[in-house]
């Protein structure tokens, strides 16, 4: 058990709410009537979801409300409510110990919108998949009208939402920096990162009577209040100075980022806010952050103590019905049916993609499940689950095969500061074993009744190619004949600004998963990922990116666009034009070339679907341009065709049958992953 484990209060060590709670709910209650049937007057704490309420531990209400349930509390849910009154957000009356306010599984404006500002039309945590059923920015939304509701009860923010905008950050759909979350929706407190201890201790000191604000010690929090008496304020708010506040002080310090209307007006100052607060993420050494929002200080606690095994264990084993709320009747919900076969084994991921919200979110040390513990889960899955055919559709988790990795000495763990434990090599700290996953694996395939266990979860293949008895394991019994994988680009500038590995690890490892496959006597494909106009990309580089898919005959059927998250380090890059991996002062930062323009974005994108008839136009126009005019033309090493075919390269964006299909490799491509 390590260092940070042992100083944690464990989940189990609360006294109950009540003594006798008495039995779980069956699904926790959505309405008065399932409240009388329980035998409540009312509840003690009130969860509000922008997702439909799946009774499943894939789905970030659930696991809080089951684990406040068997904290001894009565939990009620309000899903999807309408926004436009108060009224209902009094649907089971007012709580006696707090809201738990969510966006849901989902950042609620990627949720609605595509990377081109577009809106979807569709929601996968909505019955039926219907669009609409939540407001813009969700979190605050609620907040204001369970405020208007009931103005006394205290409001505490979460998930994923909350998490990415805990301080000032950039608002890629409104392009200007807000201030923080906890701000904006006027709420008392706002967990970040996985809460569950978080929410443990917020709830059982609320309910003590405590006050909001006397919860100014709980890790993972962010609240307003003054810097406590006696700490030693470390300034990295003075962008004329290289001082950023990482020197170590004795006693109680605090690092205080530029305010948040300092990284309104001051771009260096909103990348230097942005190093510091992924500096200070390790739970082994980060301290409290302050940050000026006009006449108050935000303070941001350091992240929360990881769970151990043990209370991962017992998260995973609540009494979950496994299913959405009977009140959805026939509908389907979509993000129930694409996960509802499959099995989380692990949390975090100390890969530090800069794009990836994950690290903002979750944090880069794994959290593991027992052996025992998915193996439940899966008998579960096949004795409770209606419509199971013996196939676990994933078993992974952030990554596939990141279980049980972690730092081969938990004192340098504690001390390390680095943002990733792969880039730009793999730290020779790191245990990167895969014999855990293997003997997991080879249990899950015996359990009776499981006929086939599926790796979904994108693999991490530069971890991969140092266990090749994996990837033979993986491909013999985990393929159904595709695997996702990301190298995102194959030139290095783009690369060293996602903080990815070169695409010879990539060649490594399709070289491995082949002979395997040939091995094995299967045919199966790599389905890479790409992500276009990610900061720091040129043209030139997008060109070399389609040259190779070329080479390489892949042709990619759905791509995105970079988007900025909040808060991630790539972001930052976008929104500055400043590289926050290096030093950020006023006169001495690292320049980022960040694509903004509609119309580059475009061509970026276009390059990743060079194919496309409909693309040839723009990319004949931009080679030109680039002075490659010898890519243009029929031989097999050129890119795009003189000529244009009749009716095609008229309406961007009209589906077109693809040239020489039967030959080439498709797949779908996508660069934004928002952490499960």
């Amino acid at each position: 058990m390590s260092t940070l484990a042992l100083a944690a209060k464990p989940l189990s060590s609360w006294p109950r709410h009540r003594a006798q709670p008495g039995k779980p709910a069956p699904f926790l209650p959505m309405s008065r009537a399932e409240m009388t049937a329980l035998g409540w007057d009312a509840c003690d704490i009130v969860l509000v979801t922008g997702d439909a309420y799946v009774d499943h531990p894939s789905f970030g209400m659930a696991i809080i409300g089951r684990l406040l349930e068997s904290q001894g509390f009565r939990v009620g849910i309000i899903a999807q409510p309408d926004w436009q009154s108060a009224e209902p957000f009094k649907a089971l009356g007012k709580p006696r110990v707090f809201f738990g306010i969510t966006g849901g599984n989902m950042d609620s404006m990627v949720n609605r919108y595509t990377a081109d500002r577009r809106l979807r039309h569709d929601d996968a945590y909505t019955p039926d998949g219907g669009g609409g059923r939540r407001p813009d920015r969700c979190t605050i939304v609620y907040a204001q009208r369970c405020r208007e509701a009931y103005k006394d009860v205290p409001i505490v923010l979460g998930g994923i939402e909350a998490s990415l905008r805990r301080i000032a950050h950039y608002d890629y759909w409104s392009e200007k920096v807000r201030r923080s979350m906890l701000a904006d929706a006027k709420a008392d407190l706002l967990l970040y990162g996985n809460a569950e201890r978080a929410v443990v201790e917020v709830a059982h000191r609320l309910a003590a009577g405590e006050a909001p604000r006397d919860l100014g010690s709980v890790r993972g929090t962010a609240l307003f209040r003054r810097v406590p008496d006696g700490y030693t304020e470390l300034h990295a708010d003075d962008l004329d100075s290289a001082d950023e506040g990482a020197g170590r002080h004795p006693g109680d310090t605090v690092i205080r980022l530029p305010a948040c209307e300092q990284v309104e007006q001051d771009r260096e100052a909103y990348a230097r806010a942005s190093r510091v607060l992924h500096r200070e993420s390790n739970p082994g050494n980060a301290r409290p952050l302050v940050q000026r929002h006009g006449d108050r200080d935000l303070w941001l606690n350091p992240p929360p103590i990881p769970l151990t095994t043990a209370e991962m264990d017992s998260v995973y084993d609540l009494p979950y019905a496994r299913a959405p709320h009977p009140s959805y009747g026939d509908a389907k919900i979509p993000a129930w049916e694409m996960i509802k076969f499959s099995v989380t084994i692990m949390r975090g991921c100390f890969g530090g993609c800069t794009f990836c919200s994950i690290t903002e979110h979750e944090g880069r040390i794994i959290q593991n499940r027992s052996e025992g513990s998915v193996l439940r889960e899966i008998e579960r899955i096949r004795d409770k689950t209606p419509g199971f055919t013996g196939v676990i559709s994933d078993i992974g988790g952030p990554t596939a095969n990141m279980y049980r990795m972690a730092c081969k000495d938990p004192k340098v763990e504690a001390l390390c500061r680095r943002p990733s434990c792969v880039f730009p090599d793999i730290c020779p700290n790191l245990n990167t074993s895969h014999d855990d996953l293997i003997r997991l694996y080879r249990k899950v395939r015996e359990v009776k009744g499981v006929k086939r266990v599926m790796v979904a979860s994108g693999v991490r293949y530069d971890l991969a190619v140092q266990s090749p008895e994996y990837v033979k394991e993986l491909v013999t019994h985990h393929v159904g004949g595709y695997l996702k994988i990301a190298p995102e680009h194959t030139e290095r500038g783009p690369l060293d600004k996602m903080m990815k590995p070169g695409i010879g690890a990539y060649d490594r490892f399709k070289q491995m998963f082949d002979a395997a496959a040939k091995e094995a006597g299967k045919k199966y494909y790599l389905i890479p990922y790409f992500i276009a106009a990610h900061p720091g990309t040129t043209d030139e580089d997008m060109m070399n990116l389609a040259l190779w898919l070329k080479k390489n005959r892949y042709r990619a059927d759905q791509v995105q666009t970079f988007l900025p998250s909040p808060m991630a380090t790539a972001t930052a890059m976008y929104h500055t034009g400043v590289n926050p991996l290096r030093g950020v002062r006023h006169g001495g930062s690292d320049k980022v070339e960040a694509i903004k323009g509609l119309k580059q974005r475009r061509l970026h994108k276009a390059f990743l679907r060079y194919h496309d008839p409909d693309n040839w136009p723009i990319l004949r126009e931009a080679l030109k341009q680039m002075g490659r005019a010898d890519l243009i033309g029929s031989r097999p090493e050129q890119l795009v065709p003189a000529h244009q075919p009749p009716g095609t390269g008229k309406a961007a964006g009209t589906r077109r049958p693809l040239r020489g299909g039967d030959k080439m490799q498709r797949f779908t491509t996508k660069g934004l992953r928002m952490g499960k």
